[in-house]
């Protein structure tokens, strides 16, 4: 274990305490700079929601105006009427009130609250992304620690039998080719344990990005459960997923919200009544005009002449529903395969830590038979090396199984929309 001892030294790793999977996704959640990439696009999105509002609201503007112009000068060019040019400084208020607008703004506002809603189920998308993720690389990590243990027990076990074929040489009862095969596979022992190694400081980068850190960590993760074998209903399962996944519900929001724009763009082709109100005062001015002023007044606007503009626009609106419910549709379908196939993937990993269980148990017994038909003479040391490879292969096929029927239970509930 000298090499491992040395790996994890040097990591800096005696004395913490090991990170369990539910602090490394507590830590995701709270580092992450795509959580909070995400949650901004909420915000932004709720922006819109007060910018519809404020067409109820009402909107003044504060004017100052200068003029000179000899007397009696009127505009004569560029419009239909002559107005006369005063001479004059006036400042004044003018506030204008939406009254009607036949629906328009109301269902403009609750379309932006639809798509702030749509944008919060993303955030839970982006959520479940992490969370999923997060699981993937601790699995992964916890696996590649799993094989360098069994690669330093390789070496190990290698090393013995280099170190007894080594003696039996130098007593003349083996040969120098026995010595060559030991010293061979103790050679291919230390490159799977370098190999190991490697990919294990490789999954703790992977598994520092999961968690949103900029830098590569190292981490001492502690070992999960296992997860209880339960029988789930398939029906059941996907309807859970056709009903929580983020993904549906964000797409179903955003269709409501295009029928809610279909509606204001078709409010367009009915008139818009405003109460408009002003006043000031003149400091400064000619003889034919008063030191202040007041008025106020009801502005109707009715298009009727547009081009064809407001009927285009409505008729996008509605192909874009069209369009965003296709969408939810190829969705739903695609999320009820991928949870038939994460439960096929998940009987698949079960039965594979039973197989991969009698196959360790198998391949120990043939490396104690061909341990001793080597020491009685009765057998080459090429029998006994292969013994050795197979129960190795045997060992890292079960700590693989093992996590993979782990990370193939989270899947399926990420899958199940559970996060």
């Amino acid at each position: 274990m000298r090499a491992w001892v040395l790996l994890v030294a040097g990591m800096g790793l005696f004395g913490q305490t090991p990170l369990t999977l539910a602090e490394a996704q507590r830590l995701a959640l709270q580092n992450h700079p795509g959580l909070e990439a995400a949650r901004l696009g909420a915000a932004v999105a709720g922006e819109k929601v007060l910018q519809n509002e404020a067409a109820r609201m009402p909107f003044a503007t504060a004017n100052v105006t200068g003029a000179g112009a000899p007397t009696g000068d009127r505009v004569a060019a560029g419009g239909l009427n002559n107005p006369v040019i005063y001479s004059r400084l006036a400042m004044g208020v003018t506030v204008s009130q939406m009254v009607a607008d036949f629906g328009r703004t109301s269902q403009l506002v609750a379309g932006a609250k639809l798509a702030t809603e749509a944008e919060k189920a993303r955030v839970r998308v982006t959520q479940a992304d992490i969370l999923m993720n997060v699981q993937r690389a601790y699995f992964a990590t916890l696996r590649a620690r799993a094989v360098v243990g069994i690669a330093e027990s390789t070496v190990a076990a290698r090393q013995l039998l280099v170190d007894q074929v080594t003696a039996l040489v130098n007593a003349q009862l083996k040969s120098g080719l026995d010595l060559s095969f030991a010293s061979t596979n103790l050679a291919e022992g230390r490159l799977l344990l370098s190999t190991a190694m490697n990919e294990y400081q490789s999954a703790q980068a992977l598994l520092s990005e999961a968690m949103g850190y900029g830098d590569a960590r190292l981490f001492m993760l502690a070992e999960e459960p296992m997860p209880a074998a339960e029988t789930m209903a398939r029906e059941a399962l996907t309807a859970e997923a056709l009903r929580d996944r983020p993904e549906l519900v964000a797409g179903r929001l955003d269709t409501d919200a295009g029928r809610r724009l279909v509606l204001a763009e078709n409010a367009l082709k009915y008139p818009s009544i405003a109460a408009v109100a002003t006043a000031g005062v003149l400091p400064a001015h000619v003889r034919n005009l008063g030191s202040n002023y007041v008025a106020a007044g009801v502005n109707v606007s009715l298009p009727f002449l547009n081009g064809g503009l407001y009927k285009s626009r409505q008729r996008e609106a509605e192909l874009r529903v069209s369009q965003g419910e296709r969408r939810v549709k190829q969705l739903e379908n695609a999320v009820a395969r991928d949870v038939a196939m994460a439960m096929l993937d998940v009987t698949t990993a079960r039965e594979r830590i039973g197989l991969t269980e009698q196959l360790i148990a198998q391949a120990g017994k043939a490396l104690e038979l061909a341990q001793s038909r080597y020491e009685l003479g009765l057998s080459s040391i090429v029998e006994l090396s292969q013994a050795q490879l197979a129960k190795t292969g045997a060992e890292i096929q079960h700590a693989t199984a093992r996590y993979e029927y782990q990370l193939r239970r989270a899947v399926l509930d990420y899958r199940a929309g559970r996060y």
